[in-house]
């Protein structure tokens, strides 16, 4: 009996200690898992960014029956490891999280600065309305009719034949059109031209371009304010057109023939060399510093 008793007393102490090793590595192991899911998540599909433990328990040696010495000593490290690991990962999505927000706020500062810069054209061209009509001069009214005889209508002048190219480009060929046209200075047709071009092709890099010239058609035909409004919906449609800064450009020269006061026409001049200073060519550069000068912009 006093044999039993004494191998009684030495395996409970033995019994219990394998029972806590056994708990801690079911907690290890959990934790690990755990780890893994979370590197998943955080790194899919892993591209070296996972943590692995720093260190991993020995194989177990000794005698039979009885118990590694440092089990307990290796298991705390490798939970210190994962801890560490965890930690690391914690840091990254912090990291992250503030960059993200360092983006969000960049971009809304942007969208306010060219929300205000619109809001500032638009307010420019608020006053632009439709064009009165032209009254009848002399050199334009018809001819009185004699008495008692009947109406002498006026002669008609005859137009230039303007050739209007046909190929497999529907909306090259309406905006080549419309140019000719209006170098042949026959600008009702072609302001229709164009902008049938603009609203049958707004997609077409050639509605840049019908815009543009829709706006310079309405200004060589005495109609400032509305090729006024005409370059500002170049601008404001189509921003990355390849003629909207010169829409800009154009759209100062208009307020200057509307008498409009120059602070208006010196922010257009700032809106186009601020938005597009590194695009417009060195010709266009002098012109606009010409109409500041004139304007007296600071």
């Amino acid at each position: 009996m006093t044999a039993i008793a004494a191998l009684a007393a030495v395996a409970v102490p033995v019994a219990a200690q394998t029972s806590r090793g056994d708990g801690i590595e079911g907690r290890v192991d959990r934790l690990e898992r755990e780890m893994r899911a979370v590197q998943r998540k955080v790194f899919p599909g892993g591209a070296g960014m996972t943590v692995e433990p720093q260190i991993t328990a020995p194989a177990q040696q000794g005698s039979p029956g009885q118990p590694a010495s440092g089990v307990v000593s290796d298991l705390t490290a490798r939970v210190s490891a994962l801890e560490s690991g965890v930690q690391g990962l914690t840091g990254q999505v912090e990291q992250t999280q503030y960059k993200l927000r360092q983006l969000e706020d960049a971009f809304t500062a942007y969208k306010r600065s060219t929300d205000a810069r619109l809001k500032a054209l638009e307010e420019t061209t608020t006053s632009i309305g439709s064009e009165p009509a032209a009254p009848v001069t002399g050199a334009t009214r018809p001819p009185r009719p004699a008495q008692g005889g009947p109406a002498v209508p006026a002669p008609a002048t005859p137009a230039a034949a303007v050739e209007k190219p046909s190929t497999s480009d529907a909306a090259e060929d309406g905006y080549v059109y419309g140019f000719r046209l209006w170098q042949a200075k026959q600008y009702d047709k072609a302001i229709t031209e164009l902008r049938s071009v603009v609203q049958k092709y707004p997609k077409h890099r050639r509605a840049s371009y019908s815009q543009n010239l829709l706006g310079r058609a309405l200004l060589d035909q005495g109609k400032p304010a509305m090729a006024a409004t005409a370059f500002f919906e170049s601008y404001q449609k189509m921003p990355n057109g390849e003629r909207a800064p010169d829409s800009l450009y154009y759209l100062a020269q208009a307020l200057v023939k509307m008498k409009k006061p120059a602070s208006e026409v010196c922010k257009v001049y700032d809106e186009l060399t601020q938005v597009y200073g590194d695009r417009i060519s060195e010709a266009m550069k002098m012109d606009v510093a010409t109409g500041r000068s004139a304007s007296k912009c600071k």
